[in-house]
């Protein structure tokens, strides 16, 4: 089934920096031939995959390595526009409810199963049973139904405006019918990516080693003969790996970053996260004060977010006010500085909640956040607020959060698209609204963001600005991810995710 010209991936792929060879179904095998075709790339990575099976695949750091056995239905540019990838065009019904999508043709996996439509519905089905990670972006498909051997229809519960979204990233990566579920998949990935595992180098919670897949059908996003995804947990580690060579390009932060300048690394910086406080018991619950905007609002001027950027972070971001971020069109200048320092405010606002004499709040610790959060425990200690740190996050923080364990905490959590953030952060679903916080405003324009299609980033700036004013939480700034390479390699960041994309890296010209 091939759509019309207006189509959501005709209009997406104009002027993408990352336009593939062929758009259409017609799609050549051969493509034109990589550049540096015998070169090879090191990534130093924070940590290994679990699971290899692409139902298991997570989102930041631990979407990269997937692509590199994985291709997604859609592919998401360097500036976050949508282009044609496994998916060569994809058109909702008048209701937003039904996707169809048309699949590229002559596409097999690496172990010879070719993809076609009964290959994608497949996967998609196995994502939403398989428990995995990121589950929950599926989480309004009804139904996908094959029309043809080259088409599919995803039907949803309601309309999804993230859907394109998380089809570039988890909720699209295919794998070869015949190897999802198996154990075999668990430790070797099996897809029609560029680059296919060379089992013998691999070495669990070392590294992972790719070859370039002979016979992949786009050659311009195969770039390199060999990658090696290198597994170094600590910073650094992962600084002396970059300094010396080992890696060519690692994720590192403002205080390692220095030593990296100071031997020539590159440096591609990318906001992608904001850290602050998550003011989760607005309606009292358990510490009644939070039910106060007042009090709510008396927190946020009581920061002093640029010292606090540049004394702990030496300046590597952006102070702001608001939770979401600029790429994904629900931010507005006028909530960027809404808060500004004013600690005769907070104690006013204090005075005026009837809490002139102070009052406490707890949070658990968070061992990458211990120096934040001390200055943080200073700065609201100026104003008549006690900070108790409790123990710290475990592995089952999650849960925790899910079960109303934390009235309020220190965390640092991503800026996505709307709905991602929205289902994120303040819908009644997400997870960090334990408390299911609402009002029947706010609903209504959560509900026309859903509902708005290509509208639905404007609207979402009367979400960000409702839960701004309402003080649910109290950013303190975007932080830099310090992504440094060194000079053999060209990097270019990925809007809104934490790492660059394995089709970011090429050959320094």
């Amino acid at each position: 089934m091939k759509f019309g010209p207006k189509t959501t991936a005709t209009a997406a792929v104009i002027g993408s920096a990352l336009m593939l060879t062929a758009c259409s179904g017609g799609a050549g095998a051969s493509g034109t031939a990589p550049q540096a075709a015998s070169a090879a790339l090191t990534i130093g990575t924070t940590q290994d995959v679990r699971s290899w099976d692409p139902a298991q695949a997570h989102v930041g750091h631990l979407l990269q390595p997937y692509q590199a056995a994985y291709d997604t239905l859609i592919l998401r540019d360097p500036d976050g526009k949508l282009s044609p990838m496994l998916a060569t065009e994809w058109k909702y019904n008048t209701e937003n409810t039904k996707l169809t999508v048309d699949l590229r043709e002559g596409v097999t996996f690496s172990d010879g199963a070719v993809f076609d439509a009964a290959a994608a519905k497949a996967n998609l089905d196995h994502f939403r049973e398989a428990n995995g990670p990121q589950m929950a972006q599926l989480k309004s498909v009804e139904d996908v139904k094959v029309v043809d051997a080259d088409t599919i229809d995803i039907e949803l519960k309601a309309a999804d405006p993230a859907l394109e979204y998380f089809l570039s990233q988890a909720a699209g990566l295919m794998g070869s019918p015949e190897a999802l579920g198996t154990e075999g998949i668990k430790t070797e990935p099996v897809g029609s990516g560029p680059y296919v595992m060379d089992k013998a180098a691999t070495v669990k919670d070392s590294q992972a080693v790719f070859t370039a897949r002979e016979g992949y059908w786009n050659k311009d996003l195969q770039k390199y003969q060999k990658l090696t995804l290198k597994v170094l947990t600590d910073p650094t580690a992962r600084t002396n790996a970059l300094v010396s060579g080992q890696v060519d390009a690692t994720l590192l932060d403002p205080k390692t970053g220095k030593q990296a300048e100071g031997a020539k690394m590159i440096l591609a910086a990318n906001e992608v996260d904001w850290q602050g406080l998550i003011l989760f018991d607005r309606d009292g619950k358990a510490n009644p004060a939070l039910k106060d905007v007042r009090v709510r609002q008396a927190i946020n001027y009581a920061f002093d977010r640029k010292t606090i950027l540049d004394q702990v972070l030496l300046g590597q971001g952006t102070p702001t006010s608001q939770p979401f971020g600029k790429a994904s069109g629900a931010w507005t200048e006028e909530l960027e500085n809404y808060y500004s320092y004013d600690p005769a405010k907070a104690k006013a606002l204090l005075k005026e909640a009837g809490y002139e004499n102070g009052l406490t709040l707890e949070v658990p610790g968070i061992p990458d956040f211990q120096t934040q959060i001390s200055v943080v425990k200073q700065q609201l200690a100026d104003v008549g607020i006690t900070l108790n740190v409790g123990a710290a996050l475990t592995n089952t923080f999650t849960s925790d959060i899910a079960a109303q364990k934390f009235s309020s905490m220190y965390f640092s959590l991503f800026q996505g698209q709307p709905t991602v953030a929205i289902d994120q952060i303040v819908s009644t679903q997400a997870l960090y609204n334990p408390f299911k916080n609402t009002s029947s405003d706010l609903q209504a324009d959560i509900d026309a963001v859903r509902n708005g299609g290509d509208k639905a980033p404007e609207l979402a700036q009367k979400v960000n600005k409702y839960v701004v004013e309402n003080a649910w939480f109290a950013p303190l700034f975007r932080v830099n991810q310090m992504y440094y390479h060194n000079a053999k390699v060209d990097v270019v960041p990925q809007t809104q995710q934490a790492v660059p994309s394995i089709y970011n890296y090429s050959p320094a010209k």
